[in-house]
């Protein structure tokens, strides 16, 4: 029997913020991860697995972490990414959206492809590749564990659990690796800048300290009053997309919400004093959602297992090898022109190269860190977050559907 350490949960989540504050150091001590927007949370997240792996592959512990919070941090990001969204800019983001959502849907095809090819060739059911592709990878670990059963008591894949854990582990951080480098080659190749230089982050403050922000007493607290209200609000419009028969996460009704309060409320007068003022609460909106972010970010690499690896090391490594290639290839020179081939589209390509291979949370995070270095990408934080976050779970769940019969 392997020894085990758990960490509890008040320990795994006062962990998670030191090691939030090592990625944030590393970050600003070492240039290059500045210079290909490597999210701060991944710099300190990773610390932690390499730990984690160490202790492992020396002596046989394996550690697990309680992260109970990091599902609650998750709907309040949603819920600020909402509050963040203009109508106005939804609507000029439209044929963006449709496009961005077009190419999604042609990605999971070849990426579902590409696993049940190499599980031929591996001599497992084709099926299983399933696991290494669109169900671990762009579905993420909550889309591999709600699969896995069907795949084991209905198709007969007794390994289909390890190949899903272990296949989104390497993608999970390979896309918290790829997005920035990716942005940085295209703005490097094609002299990108941003077009409203000016404009305010969607989520954080710039990576330069002599910027100055001022959140006020009056802000935060109604930023804090507005993201509950539309978690409130998100377990009602989840609820009633549960009666529809769709099985969709928990944050699409907080992101919906979100959307749902900034719109209504921004119609009402803007005056100080009452309890909707976007301009006095935004910066607080923006900081808790950067930390609410930085910190899931960084208990998701926490809760990655090293040791589900050396099971299927062969199969998964090669197959995830080809997927990292894929999925890069693929951002580059179909993503990037199809989107605009602008500064905004190399941010959606950052986002893109996090939600081909971990989660969109992950893609998020690579498009925060590159408008920390280059500048705001309002377009782009409306149209990925609602293709990752709605559109996608949608879209996923029918091509595995389809393609596991």
């Amino acid at each position: 029997m392997p020894a085990e350490l758990h960490v509890n949960a008040f320990n795994s989540f006062t962990l998670a913020i030191l090691l939030l504050f090592v990625g944030k150091e590393l970050t600003q001590r070492i240039e290059a991860l500045r210079r290909y927007s490597i999210p701060e949370a991944v710099a300190g997240g990773l610390v932690c697995v390499a730990v984690v792996a160490a202790l492992y592959a020396a002596t046989g512990l394996r550690t697990h972490f309680e992260l109970g919070a990091r599902d609650m941090l998750l709907l309040y990001f949603f819920a600020a990414i909402g509050l963040g969204s203009d109508v106005r800019t939804l609507a000029r983001g439209g044929p963006a959206l449709a496009m961005l959502l077009a190419l999604a849907v042609g990605f999971i095809v070849l990426q579902n492809l590409l696993g049940m090819g190499m599980a031929g060739l591996f001599g497992l059911d084709r099926r299983a590749g399933l696991m290494t592709g669109s169900i671990s990878l762009t579905g993420g670990v909550g889309t591999t564990l709600a699969w896995a059963p069907h795949f084991v008591r209905d198709l007969g894949i007794a390994e289909a659990e390890t190949l899903g854990l272990a296949s989104n582990m390497i993608g999970l951080i390979a896309a918290c690796c790829i997005g920035g480098p990716i942005a940085a080659w295209l703005m490097r190749r094609h002299h990108l800048v941003p077009a409203a230089a000016t404009s305010e982050l969607e989520i954080g403050q710039p990576y330069d300290r002599q910027t100055h922000v001022r959140i006020d007493y009056h802000g935060v607290l109604l930023a804090v009053l507005w993201l509950n209200v539309a978690l409130l609000l998100g377990r009602g419009i989840g609820t009633l997309i549960e009666l529809t028969g769709l099985r969709l996460p928990d944050f699409v009704g907080c992101l919906l919400a979100g959307i749902v309060l900034r719109n209504v409320c921004s119609l009402l007068p803007q005056k100080d004093g009452r309890l909707w003022n976007w301009s006095s609460m935004q910066p607080g909106v923006a900081l808790i959602s950067d930390v609410c972010l930085g910190v899931f970010l960084t208990m998701a690499l926490m809760g990655l297992q090293p040791w589900t690896l050396a099971q299927a090391a062969a199969f998964v490594g090669t197959t995830l090898a080809l997927q990292i290639a894929l999925a890069i290839a693929f951002t580059l020179w179909v993503v990037y022109p199809c989107m605009g081939r602008n500064y905004e589209s190399a941010v959606m390509c950052a986002g893109f190269g996090g939600i081909a291979l971990g989660s969109t949370a992950t893609a998020i995070a690579n498009m925060s860190a590159v408008t920390r270095e280059h500048g705001a990408a309002p377009r782009a934080f409306i149209v990925v977050p609602l293709v990752c976050g709605f559109f996608i779970d949608l879209v996923n769940a029918v091509v595995i559907g389809v393609m596991a019969k």
